[in-house]
């Protein structure tokens, strides 16, 4: 897993409430178990029209935010079924940071897992993310996962917390698999251990 530390990109306002997985994978995509690949399925139903050409009005489609690392989103982002294709799906595309109010649990678990960070902002905070993100190709915030802030166009600050655990986990570019590697050396002297006490298992 990429390692995330800092994070300067421009940030995308897409302030709907309630978006779910399956409006950011919708269920037809989920046939793959692979990781690339979804990005192009990103959003799908809100991002093409229905004879597939590109909906000019969805934010992601105009020329400021084609290349938007971050999101700035609604209440309750990743509600819905958990599955883990979403997290895939953003990543793919290149989202690297969401910011909202409130997010859905087990999606909220999967960004981590996956090298995203969630970002939950008070209301206010929130106004002021999305004033930041509507500014298009200068919609531009700063990231800043070790010391817990987010820096403005402006050069203001917002401060976020984080669980420590997920936090070290991102810095060091951890997921689930890289957690279980770093014990590799207990594990190697456990099944030594074994083996020497009982050798006929």
């Amino acid at each position: 897993m990429e390692k995330f530390t800092t994070l300067t990109a421009v940030a995308a306002p897409m302030p709907l409430i309630n978006i779910d997985t399956d409006m950011i994978i919708p269920k037809q995509f989920l046939k793959t178990i692979k990781r690339s690949g979804l990005g192009v399925n990103l959003f799908s139903e809100m991002r093409y029209n229905e004879d597939g050409s590109e909906n000019t009005d969805f934010v992601l489609n105009q020329d400021a935010y084609r290349n938007a690392q971050i999101l700035v989103a609604g209440d309750n982002f990743g509600c819905g079924s958990s599955r883990e294709h979403a997290p895939w799906a953003l990543l793919d595309f290149g989202i690297k940071c969401v910011i909202s109010t409130s997010f859905a649990d087990i999606f909220y678990n999967n960004t981590f897992k996956n090298g995203i960070l969630p970002i939950i902002v008070n209301e206010e905070d929130h106004a002021k993310l999305l004033d930041d993100a509507s500014r298009g190709a200068n919609a531009t915030l700063t990231i800043d996962l070790e010391n817990q802030v987010i820096k403005g166009p402006d050069g203001g600050e917002i401060a976020f917390e984080v669980d420590p655990f997920k936090k070290k986990c991102l810095i060091e570019g951890l997921d689930d698999i890289g957690l279980s590697m770093e014990k590799i050396g207990n594990v190697d002297k456990f099944e030594k251990g074994m083996e020497a006490e009982r050798p006929w298992v």
